[in-house]
């Protein structure tokens, strides 16, 4: 017989005290030194916390399917556009086992940087981060164990992909309220760190800049050509240089920092300010607090599709079965609930975001944005995975199994609008997937203005 040492609400009472106190991870013992040390989450956490069936008292257990007719039972474990999907529109959601090796949560040379630099990032006067030295940050998670609202968002911000370089191969479909498909799109998405990078370089001597990130579209005909080139800087209060390249007008233009919050083009529901639930500089926007800390369901491991077709997975719900994608969830035992307001955009539609961040790897699991009114407005949920599927491997630059996104569910409750988007192997064009520069002259190719208008043209 297992004899329980806490009763089944310590955990939660635990976390809630901790985030009342400004505490960092962990119930039973503080997180990060057992990640380092390779240790048992349970030295960790209590069973409530990492058991979805000692958590529901037997109720949802792994093997389970999360439907309208359950998901009551778990509605605090998933945010409010997610609980609305599966109670009102069909959506079902397998629930697995929560991941008892830690490292299949990262790209395995993110966490050797991260655990190899924690305790020497420091906030500058400026606000932004700085190594030991007043250098730029070193690379890896600035603040595995961030405690307050500017560290947990730095995590998210300094590296998006968390690999020095990725580009991302994508097939997305933008869904009626109907139920029917109002467009698709195929499109290629590069991010190219020069600053905060894995291997502890600068890219081409540019101190000024964090990275650079190119979206350019391939399919249909009709959209094909049009192409995006944003520019971070490295002070956090400077916004992007935004340039796109629209075949129509044969030439590329500048667009204004107010073009973060509108559709790159039509039926899209994400906005550029909504990638990796920090698509703008962080301190452009403010107001940050950690609201709470809690338990969540997210969809953080065993959700990459290698074995199928083009990695695409299979979709179910809404009025044509077409609105969701088939996933799963585990329970992640602690989330950081943050919120923020965009005070660098006065005419911004968004009032505030609301963000939920796994502190085991400080990666968000669950976005929602709120409009100037204070209601709910959409939502950004990502899947994560490392990236093995059976006997399908992917592997990253180091030659171990990548780990990345998979899939994206962007949903404007307002208008019922479902962006559905899939990190696929290839995307119409040839482009593939790819975490590394794998020898190509990547930043000329992909990655100035002049790429983006040859990109258009080709």
């Amino acid at each position: 017989m297992h004899i329980r040492k806490y009763d089944v609400d310590y955990g939660r009472r635990t976390l809630m005290k901790n985030a009342a106190l400004g505490v960092g991870a962990g119930v039973l013992a503080p997180l990060w030194p057992a990640i380092a040390n390779g240790a048992d989450l349970g030295k960790v956490y209590p069973d409530e916390l990492l058991s979805i069936e000692v958590l529901t008292k037997g109720k949802i257990k792994p093997g389970d399917t999360l439907s309208a007719a359950n998901v009551d039972v778990v509605k605090d474990l998933l945010d409010p556009i997610t609980y609305k999907q599966v109670k009102e529109m069909g959506r079902k959601i397998g629930i697995i086992a929560a991941p008892k090796d830690t490292t299949v949560l990262f790209p395995s040379a993110f966490l050797e940087t991260s655990l190899k630099n924690k305790g020497k990032a420091k906030f500058g006067p400026d606000g932004n981060i700085y190594a030991p030295d007043g250098g730029a940050w070193l690379g890896g998670l600035p603040f595995p164990d961030a405690k307050t609202g500017e560290e947990a968002i730095s995590n998210l911000t300094l590296s998006w992909g968390r690999a020095d370089y990725c580009q991302y191969a994508i097939r997305q479909w933008d869904m009626q309220p109907d139920g029917n498909q109002a467009y698709q799109y195929d499109f290629v998405w590069a991010e190219l760190q020069a600053q905060a990078r894995v291997d502890g370089t600068t890219f081409q001597n540019r101190k000024d800049l964090l990275r650079i990130q190119s979206v350019w579209f391939t399919g249909p005909s009709d959209t094909a050509g049009s192409s995006f080139l944003s520019t971070w800087y490295y002070d956090q209060k400077k916004y992007p240089d935004l340039y796109g390249y629209l075949p129509q007008f044969k030439r590329v233009r500048q667009f204004p920092t107010n073009q973060r919050f509108e559709p790159l083009l039509p039926g899209i529901t994400w906005f550029l300010s909504d990638a990796w639930a920090a698509g703008d500089p962080m301190l452009t926007w403010g107001n940050y607090k950690i609201i709470g800390r809690q338990p969540m369901l997210g969809s953080v491991s065993e959700g990459w599709a290698g074995s199928k077709k083009n990695w695409e997975k299979t979709t179910h719900g809404g009025p044509k079965g077409q609105t969701f994608w088939d996933t799963t969830m585990s329970l992640c035992p602690d989330c950081i609930v943050l919120e923020a307001e965009p005070i660098g955009y006065p005419r911004a539609p968004v009032g505030k975001k609301r963000v939920w961040i796994d502190a085991r790897n400080q990666q968000f699991i669950a976005y929602i944005t709120y409009d100037r009114r204070g209601e709910i407005w959409k939502s950004f949920e990502a899947g994560w995975s490392q990236y093995k599927d059976g006997s399908a491997v992917s592997k990253d630059e180091s030659g171990k199994p990548a780990w990345s996104w998979t899939h994206i569910h962007s949903h404007d409750i307002q208008s019922n609008r479902m962006t559905r988007i899939m990190h696929t192997d290839t995307t119409t064009g040839g482009y593939k997937s790819q975490f590394s520069t794998q020898g190509v002259d990547v930043y000329n190719k992909y990655l100035t203005n002049q790429a983006i208008q040859r990109l258009g043209q080709s």
